[in-house]
């Protein structure tokens, strides 16, 4: 993988144009477009916005990434994440589908754009590695969760009521004498459908091929007198450009919920463009598509449609079939623009039950339970973070579940550097070196003992190396004369562990200890310079490598039994 610099031209997801290929990037565009657009009619539905506006999501912003931003495989458009997002930040602010929802959408899609950019000029872009991906499993199961449990009320025919998903799956219990068989008959239908067609392919757009059958069935035997619900009106042309109708005094309130979003769409989308890239071998850059990306929500916000994000499912659409570049995502945007000139018209036909079946299967896709599993078989630790992220998703809601995945991310992260593995060292007899584990006082040389530490030090690990250090030191035999830091795992130092290891020089001191360091990087080093650490132990007192701690060690044994304050150690050699 290799990434393409910041100044880098626009086009970089189009150029160069093989000829060759170009044929397959439109079937691949073609393709995407049949599999995507009832994929973005359902996530407009998870958004609570109408359904038209999951089609516009394919539009401007598509293009507006395709031209910008920098991967040539990235899809941008709606995403089941980020709608979900949506819905639960606005669903106290106004009515799903009005015109204030939808105002309110356009102004979070323009504040999630700012958030971006704003990530690009100040280089914020390390924010995305802050949902690691056992969280961002948790998180994405339960938005599954969410997703699929809240539709089966429209699969049922039911009045979808009650508050999160519970709330819906009882108020759905006590409805059940109200369901419309037709709309049962409906979503099996599509079920099965979709089903065989994945069965058969995955190629095969099953969802189109549903969305044509229960048009063409509606249509032809008028279902709506046998209950069945029908999407009704949906207008043709296409999008107007205007500011979203908004009063921006209450931009405070929508900043959680853009923020939420942020994240999510830093997180997914980067992920997704370095898998691509790498796989392919391609160039890429972080920072131009950041700018793909804040343009293509700017261009949401102004086209009266809700949030987009780098999407993995679209993206794979393309891969599979065959596409290179964002011609495939420019095809893919002109074909949409062909259905919303001349064929909505036919989508107000589309049960309503089969449109509610869509949003189930992606809820259920969402669900990932293999890789639940392979979390909790792997690193069983981490698979307890997964659950309690996606019960947070489930139970308090998505906007609570992403602040609940950021910080059960930061949690493992310092879980990890809080307590470290670290090591004493010992010679194999074979002239290398051996870590051991801490506790077996081990010395690499009579009077030497040398001391792995294997983790930034910061002030959660402090009081692990001090107890280590002197747990050491009072179980050597013989005693010690010199204890040897081995830093070569140490990329860092905070204020907290620098006074520390002043504290540890000291107190060897005063035993009679020398405290010497080996590979301590140039930052570290500088660090410890900062603190007052050199001068208390000396330059003599760096080593380059522990080959150099065992040498010189062995060179002034003729030293070590004296104390230092009646005499200074021989220059060491290296310094």
């Amino acid at each position: 993988m290799r990434r393409s610099e910041p100044g880098s031209q626009i086009l970089q997801g189009i150029l160069p144009v093989k000829r060759a290929l170009l044929s397959t990037d439109i079937i691949a565009g073609i393709t995407l477009s049949a599999l995507a657009i009832p994929e973005v009619m359902g996530y407009a539905k998870i958004a609570g916005a109408p359904v038209i506006t999951g089609l516009y999501t394919m539009l401007l912003p598509m293009f507006l990434f395709a031209f910008f931003g920098s991967s040539r495989h990235l899809v941008v458009g709606a995403d089941s994440a980020t709608a979900a997002i949506l819905f639960a930040g606005l669903s106290t602010m106004a009515v799903p589908g009005s015109a204030q929802w939808m105002g309110y959408a356009g102004a979070l899609a323009i504040m999630a754009a700012g958030l971006l950019l704003l990530a690009r000029v100040i280089r914020l872009g390390f924010l995305a590695d802050f949902l690691s991906r056992t969280v961002l499993v948790g998180f994405l199961t339960g938005v599954g969760v969410q997703i699929a449990l809240g539709e089966v009320s429209g699969m049922l025919g039911l009045a979808g009521q009650g508050h999160g998903p519970v709330g819906k799956i009882i108020n759905d219990v006590m409805q059940i004498r109200n369901v419309n068989l037709y709309d049962v008959a409906f979503s099996v239908g599509a079920l099965l459908i979709i089903a065989a067609a994945k069965w058969i392919s995955k190629k095969i757009p099953g969802a189109m091929i549903t969305v044509i059958c229960s048009i063409v069935v509606s249509s032809a035997f008028h279902v709506q007198v046998y209950g069945v619900h029908v999407m009704g009106t949906i207008p043709s042309g296409l999008p107007r450009i205007a500011l979203p109708a908004f009063d921006w005094s209450r931009t405070e309130r929508l900043l959680p919920t853009a923020f939420a979003m942020f994240i999510v769409i830093l997180a997914q989308s980067a992920a997704t463009s370095r898998a691509y890239a790498s796989r392919h071998n391609e160039r890429f850059s972080e920072n131009r598509d950041l700018i793909g990306l804040s343009l293509a929500n700017i261009g949401a916000g102004l086209s009266g449609t809700f949030v987009v994000n780098g999407s993995p499912t679209k993206t794979q659409m393309v891969e599979s079939a065959g596409g290179t570049s964002q011609l495939s995502q420019i095809t893919a945007g002109i074909f949409v623009f062909m259905v919303l000139l001349f064929l909505t018209a036919p989508l107000s036909y589309m049960p309503a039950a089969v449109l509610s079946t869509v949003v189930f299967l992606i809820g259920i896709e969402l669900i990932d339970i293999r890789g639940m599993r392979r979390i909790f078989f792997e690193r069983p630790w981490e698979f307890w973070v997964a659950l309690i992220t996606s019960l947070f998703v489930v139970f308090a809601g998505v906007g609570e579940g992403i602040v609940a995945a950021m910080f059960l991310s930061l949690v493992a992260h310092t879980r990890h550097g809080y307590r470290p593995k670290n090591a004493v060292i010992k010679t194999n007899g074979k002239g290398r070196f051996q870590p051991l584990p801490v506790s077996g006082p081990e010395q690499l040389d009579p009077g030497l003992m040398a001391y792995r530490f294997t983790h930034s030090m910061y002030y959660a690990n402090t009081e692990q190396l001090s107890k280590e250090v002197y747990r050491l030191v009072e179980g050597a035999s013989p005693p010690l004369s010199w204890f040897c830091i081995d830093a070569n795992a140490v990329d860092d130092i905070d204020f907290s562990a620098a006074e520390t290891l002043t504290s540890i020089a000291v107190s060897l001191r005063n035993r009679g200890i020398r405290l010497v360091l080996s590979e301590v990087s140039d930052n570290v080093r500088a660090e410890l310079d900062r603190s007052q650490l050199t001068q208390l132990i000396g330059e003599d007192s760096y080593y380059d490598s522990l080959t150099d701690v065992l040498n010189d060690y062995r060179r002034n044994k003729s030293w070590i039994n004296r104390r230092p304050d009646d005499a200074a150690p021989p220059a060491n050699k290296e310094s």
